[in-house]
């Protein structure tokens, strides 16, 4: 039995420009970022490993940023920059530059250093005049798993008081046979941070009774064991949500064209002449 087959070789290359004059302008808007969140603080307070633990879910030691680092989140159908920057004074002015246009602002201490919760104040909070009118404050405690353990005794209801008293450094016996962890005297309490919030509002003139609960606005975190590090995110980005399609209404209702997206122009259509 015969069987009659046609077929049809097509170039490779037309199908690929076919498909990229369809796509790119798609793949262009899919990959640009809908809102920013800016992360600051002194260094060595943990920003860099905040982000690894958020981004690649691992806790890597890094070495202090320089400049500062750029990081997109896809989240859902958003597209959310995420921009590490460095704690270090001569890198102090940048901080300014990548808080323009700013939705959220996560400002990073390390719970057992009070000057870096003190430096959030004196250095970093101006930097903040160049994001957004109604831009997110989040106050961020970091290293919380080197903190002084709670001391635990049974009460005379059978139930248990924690006790956190502040006594010298030392070392807890290892969770395994690589794993050490230290132990440090907590210098930042809780109530210390949500001050500093309080603070911030009254700084941004931002109406306390408007703006989003101090006990919602301040976490405790550990790069090193991921506690509270997704939750911290994840909150921010759902409160960023209105400025997302707030965005992108105003952006269709005046749209701009990137000529990037139709690619080059013909021989024919860049050729000039006159009457």
């Amino acid at each position: 039995m015969k069987v009659n087959c046609t077929f049809e070789i097509v170039s490779p290359v037309r199908v690929s420009r076919r498909r990229m004059k369809r796509t790119m302008p798609e793949m262009k808007r899919a990959r640009r970022p809908d809102v920013k969140l800016v992360i600051l603080g002194d260094m060595n307070v943990g920003k860099t490993s905040l982000l690894h633990r958020y981004m690649d879910k691992k806790f890597n030691d890094t070495i202090s940023t320089v400049g500062g680092a750029f990081y997109l989140k896809q989240w859902g159908p958003y597209n959310i920059s995420l921009w590490d920057t460095a704690g270090r004074e001569q890198f102090h002015g940048l901080g300014s530059m990548y808080c323009r246009g700013a939705s959220a602002v996560i400002l990073t201490y390390d719970v057992t250093n009070w000057q870096s919760l003190a430096e959030l104040e004196e250095r970093f909070l101006s930097l903040t005049d160049t994001a957004n009118h109604d831009c997110i404050y989040a106050v961020v405690g970091n290293k919380a798993d080197i903190t002084d353990p709670p001391n635990v005794e049974e009460d005379y209801e059978g139930g248990f008081t924690i006790h956190t008293p502040h006594y010298a450094c030392h070392l807890i016996p290892p969770a395994s046979s690589t794993t050490v962890s230290p132990v440090a005297n907590r210098e930042v309490r809780k109530e210390d941070a949500v001050a500093l919030y309080q603070r911030i509002l009254r700084y941004k003139a931002l109406d306390e009774r408007l703006s989003p609960p101090a006990e919602r606005m301040c976490f405790e975190t550990s790069a090193k064991t991921g506690a509270n590090v997704d939750e911290l995110f994840e909150t921010l980005f759902e409160m960023v949500l209105p400025s997302i399609l707030r965005m992108r209404s105003e952006s269709e209702a005046s749209p701009t064209i990137d000529l990037e997206d139709y690619g080059p122009l013909s021989s024919k259509q860049t050729k000039g002449g006159c009457c």
